[in-house]
């Protein structure tokens, strides 16, 4: 049976799904008595989330990566030190041509901790090393829980860009974020079971929060008149400003990983886990740490990299899976009824007094396809 893939040119589901909620909340903002309700919802929503976060986090996959600390640490320096001076230096060259308030949430992008199921999934997609990939991911995940909200405190009150900050939203980021993921993973011997059989039915939760927290905040936004602050030239603006701190990112991992000698499967994870952003972090945390009013326009640039990332990063993943596919690891008989068999199979007899040199040659040709091989993976 053949079956059809889906046209690359396609937009991604969720890209059409954030802009329907965009557009619902534009049209049909939730106002009045029902604010309460919609905010009680969106933060139950949440909390379900980053449980169910750390109740899929497998503990085993994570140590099985964690040997690997020079490589995490390049991953979250280039989340937490290159990104964040990506973001100042853009905001301070632009600070007379935009809008103040795009400006933060430009900043805002740059400070956030990388994504998860994403950059695990576009790592396996290009042969890279996996549970590394596992560990960097989730261990930048949790770190900014507490990072993300300090670097907001510390760059965001120094730009004075009116962001609204206060010290107590770290509590609530804990309280709202952190302590459900704690608990999901606390639990994870008792409830992985039956999470893992219902893969399919608690997948919408992921997107299904996002989306809810995205209409909460741009109702909010909507009635504060955000479309009279934001058009098209500014969409523009924000595009081509993520796109660009999106290629200076991975230019910069990837000289990175040359200079430094990592083998090709530790680049790929450097690459992908270095060089995103996350949705699921970045909209919860900006509805802690901003004025209601001020979110929409916040996470405005964040929306924008979201999309500009997986468009970028599949086809890259594509193009090392293609790359690796030419690097497959040639197999060579190596015991004395391994080498046997092969000469059987095309109708060859090797003589016990040959056997000795043919095993020789046969050890040093392996010899040499692993450090071509390896050449071939840095």
């Amino acid at each position: 049976m053949v079956r059809l893939s889906k046209p690359s040119f396609l937009p991604d589901p969720f890209l059409l799904c954030l802009i329907a909620t965009v557009a619902g909340a534009s049209f049909a903002p939730v106002r009045g008595a029902a604010i309460p309700w919609v905010e009680a919802a969106t933060d139950f929503a949440i909390a379900l989330l980053f449980f169910l976060h750390g109740a899929k986090l497998s503990r085993a996959a994570v140590l099985a990566g964690a040997g690997n600390w020079r490589l995490h640490l390049y991953v979250l320096a280039s989340t937490y030190i290159l990104f964040p001076a990506i973001g100042l230096s853009l905001v301070a060259l632009l600070r007379g041509y935009g809008d103040g308030l795009r400006l933060t949430g430009l900043l805002y992008l740059s400070l956030l901790p990388s994504t998860v199921q994403s950059s695990i999934a576009f790592t396996a997609i290009a042969g890279g090393n996996v549970a590394a990939a596992v560990c960097s991911a989730s261990l930048s995940n949790i770190v900014g829980i507490i990072l993300t909200p300090l670097l907001v405190g510390l760059f965001m009150a120094v730009d004075g860009g009116g962001s609204g900050f206060s010290w107590h939203s770290v509590q609530a980021i804990a309280l709202q974020l952190l302590v459900p993921f704690l608990a999901g993973h606390l639990l994870r011997p008792w409830i992985a079971a039956f999470i893992d059989r219902h893969k399919k039915l608690l997948m919408p939760v992921d997107r299904g929060s996002i989306l809810l927290v995205v209409y909460t905040a741009f109702s909010a936004a909507v009635v504060g008149g955000i479309w009279s602050q934001v058009g098209i030239a500014d969409l523009l603006l924000l595009l081509l400003l993520s796109l660009l701190m999106l290629i200076i990112v991975m230019g910069a991992n990837l000289g990175l990983a040359r200079l430094v000698g990592l083998p090709r499967a530790d680049m790929i994870v450097l690459l992908f886990c270095g060089s995103k952003k996350s949705l699921v972090s970045g909209v919860p945390m900006a509805g802690a740490l901003f004025p209601a009013a001020q979110v929409g326009v916040i996470i405005l640039p964040l929306m924008i990299f979201h999309q500009i990332q997986l468009f970028l990063c599949a086809a890259l993943a594509g193009r090392f899976a293609r790359g690796g596919a030419r690097l497959q690891r040639p197999a060579l008989p190596r015991t004395g009824a391994e080498i046997e068999g092969a000469a059987q199979r095309r109708g060859m007899t090797i003589g016990k007094p040959c056997m000795a040199g043919v095993s020789a040659n046969l050890a040093l040709l392996d010899r040499h396809a692993d450090t071509l091989f390896a050449a071939g993976k840095a």
